[in-house]
């Protein structure tokens, strides 16, 4: 039977002088439950059987029913009594003791047990590697702890610091939305966050189309939204969905209305909307009226055609372009040539570089972007022409000419995962030149039908701006997409690294396939985690007992940077102390993200997930940092977090 509460003792086993204590502040049902087996006897129940009910008094705990299994069969066993597994276990929650290197810190720099304001902005400076602070700067940070009535006025003591090196202000990467970012060079010399097929809630055959996932996406900071626009069974309207498949569409004007509607609330720089375009004239013309009766004088329209380069994001704040093509025809029927538009016919390329990978190019089945050619011009609605601000496209001829580069026009290509994998092996530096001043567009190839992710760093390395996700397939490529744009205040746009930009004096480009050395190591020391018990149901891990964490770090980038380590399982504590260090050599420190992901151990190998951040290196604060963590769609967990320090050497 469940012992009662001793309250003079807090001891729920007043007779085991031994058993921990509870404190006042925690609910007794979280720490140990004991559940009884209530029998339910048969008519022709054996003596034995009889024996155990009058020997319990209708109540029994499962040691005895594993005992009584000895002289009973387990099934007919199960037909008698209703069995509950009992547990004894007590666990304590205990706030674990502060890292030496943190009462070492305190100790270092405060003054009888209290640190002052200049106290504060020096350990900034010399331990944390902000050069820059000021008396302001930690003055800011005194004020913001008073209301945790851990605050004195003549200085911090310990467990204001303790607080504040945990706190949001003490983040892995600047807390502010501050750009830092030169963004008056031209937009080929950015990374945009990119999403594919927008519209879609689900997976790519027939889920529901929404303007939910297009508010949700640009609300996240993504900068180019893609829209499917089709005509209707009875062509006289237009709807968006993908074709060919089984998914529900959505009405253009809602989205065009949502994309107004919420453009510009987690960033002003540009948003670009692509148009994958299966449309008659006449349908264009209303695309066209619907444009520019929704975005009026936000709409961005190049006076001309002729640009040697791209507009910047500057010049383009809190304007909207239309990338697209004019649609090389449009097919009257629903043939089969046309439901495998979009996506369908380029995506299934081998991969291996040869001619026949490259043939696709020239039939107008890439993304519904097909050649470029005059009399696509003279089909298309003229209204329709003048609303495209990027042009898209792919050039006749293979692989050589598509990357060509002309003096006075630019562009926008596609190309699926596995073209620009075959592309990397054969045509790595063109890719690189042809990114310098035109756009280059990756998307995911058709079999991905449940929505799911691809290596992005393939695309950046060789200076793909565009590397368009699906971003309700949450997985870690994902998660490395949403940690690489935290970059740069979160405004979606992310300056290339120099070493993608430059020319040499021969005229030549970077090279990705070459080894290069390492130009960093990242050192680092995980210490421990907090706030799960707050962000959690206790029952959420384990029904019997707390979790068992381990950590993941790794660095997600080029493959010659790629690692990872594991921690050790720290056993039943929601507030787990490791104490481990990890080291990586970096490469391309540039383009890497560090990967952080918390499982609570399980015996089976399905470990629960239970947290991730992805960071990116070049934002990465040195010093002890709070680095807090996020749930599988990418939302921050208000109190769950790790305590880790950074260093590069």
């Amino acid at each position: 039977q469940i012992p009662h509460l001793d309250s003079k003792k807090g001891n729920p086993f007043p007779h085991k002088h031994n058993a921990p204590a509870i404190e006042e502040h925690y609910p007794f049902s979280h720490f140990f439950s004991q559940v009884l087996a209530i029998t339910s006897p048969s008519t022709n129940s054996t003596d034995r059987e009889s024996e155990i009910e009058r020997g319990f008094q209708g109540q029994i705990c499962c040691k005895d029913i594993i005992m009584s299994n000895q002289s009973f069969n387990n099934n007919k066993t199960k037909q008698y009594f209703k069995v509950c597994f009992c547990f004894r276990r007590i666990f304590r929650l205990r706030d674990p003791e502060p890292p030496e290197e943190i009462n070492f810190l305190f100790e270092r720099y405060s003054r009888d047990g209290t640190m002052s304001v200049e106290d504060l902005r020096r350990f900034l400076v010399e331990v944390q590697g902000d050069e820059s602070a000021t008396h302001d700067d930690a003055l800011a940070i005194f004020n913001s702890l008073k209301h945790l009535h851990i605050f004195q006025r003549r200085g911090l003591h310990f467990d204001a610091f303790y607080r504040y090196l945990l706190g949001d202000l003490n983040g892995p990467i600047s807390p502010t939305t501050t750009v830092f970012h030169d963004m008056r060079a031209p937009l080929s010399h950015y990374y945009l966050y990119t999403g594919h097929n927008s519209y879609l809630t689900g997976n790519q055959l027939s889920s529901d189309s929404s303007t939910k996932p297009i508010i949700n996406a640009l609300k996240r900071g993504v900068r180019v939204i893609e829209l499917d626009l089709w005509p209707n069974s009875n062509k006289d309207d237009v709807k968006v969905t993908h074709g060919g498949t089984l998914t529900a569409p959505v009405d253009l004007l809602h989205c065009l209305r949502a994309i107004k509607e919420n453009a510009f609330e987690a960033s002003e720089y540009p948003v670009v909307i692509t148009f994958e375009d299966h449309l008659p004239p006449h349908l264009q013309s209303k695309v066209a009226t619907m444009v520019q009766n929704t975005f009026g004088g936000t709409l961005y329209t190049p006076e001309s055609d002729e640009m040697s380069e791209f507009r910047s994001p500057e010049y383009l704040k809190r304007r909207i372009l239309i990338s697209t093509k004019p649609p090389k025809e449009y097919l009257e029927t629903s043939s089969a040539g046309s439901s495998k538009g979009g996506e369908g016919g380029s995506k299934q390329s081998s991969g291996k570089g040869s001619k026949s990978d490259w043939s696709s190019f020239d039939k107008d089945e890439g993304d519904g972007e097909g050649g470029i050619q005059e009399e696509d011009e003279e089909k298309t609605a003229p209204q329709y022409r003048h609303l495209i601000a990027i042009h898209a496209g792919k050039l006749k001829g293979g692989i050589d000419n598509m990357l060509s580069i002309e003096e006075n026009k630019v562009r926008r290509l596609s190309m699926s995962e596995q073209e620009l994998e075959a592309a990397a092996k054969t045509h790595g530096t063109a890719l690189v030149r042809f990114t310098q001043k035109n756009l280059l567009r990756v998307y995911p190839k058709g079999t991905r039908l449940t929505s799911s992710n691809y290596n992005p760093f393939i695309g950046w390395m060789h200076g793909a701006q565009m590397v368009a996700f699906n971003m309700q397939g949450y997985d870690k490529h994902l998660w490395t997409m949403q940690g690489m744009f935290r970059a740069n205040g979160g405004c979606g746009y992310v300056k290339k690294p120099d070493f993608l930009l430059e020319v040499g004096p021969n005229n030549q480009v970077f090279d990705p396939s070459l080894a290069q050395q390492v130009k960093t190591i990242l050192k680092g020391k995980l210490y421990l985690g907090e706030g799960w018990l707050l962000d959690f149901r206790h029952t959420h891990f384990d029904l019997c007992s707390p979790p068992d964490f381990f950590v993941k770090v790794g660095i997600e980038g080029v493959p010659a940077d790629k690692a990872k380590q594991i921690t050790n399982v720290i056993d039943d504590d929601w507030q787990p102390i490791w104490n481990e260090e990890f080291q990586f050599e970096l490469r391309v420190p540039e383009l890497a993200v560090l990967r952080i992901e918390v499982h609570d151990n399980d015996l089976g190998g399905n470990h629960g997930f239970a947290g991730q951040t992805y960071l990116p290196i070049s934002e990465l604060r040195t010093g002890i940092r709070a680095v807090p963590l996020h749930d599988r769609r990418g939302n921050k967990y208000k109190h769950t977090r790790l305590l880790m320090e950074f260093e590069f050497a």
